[in-house]
């Protein structure tokens, strides 16, 4: 196996993992993490959806963050 496939891989397994991640966390969680509910429209949750994707270790601590507290 070459370093490209190997690097290919890791990027396709990082964003299968992100956009797992950025579906349950526009559909469940990101009401959670606000400071105070609010609701949240679903063309923002959409909008929300590329960078959850992008930043989904950061976004998933966040989430475990906001349940541990309440």
């Amino acid at each position: 196996m070459s370093a490209g496939a190997l690097v290919l891989g890791a990027l396709a397994a990082y964003a299968a993992v992100g956009l797992a991640t950025a579906v349950a966390f526009v559909t469940l969680g990101v009401t959670r993490v606000l400071p105070r509910p609010v609701p949240v429209t679903w063309p923002a949750r959409i909008l929300l959806i590329p960078g959850a994707t992008a930043l989904w270790p950061y976004v998933l601590g966040r989430w475990v963050c906001a349940v541990r507290r309440r």
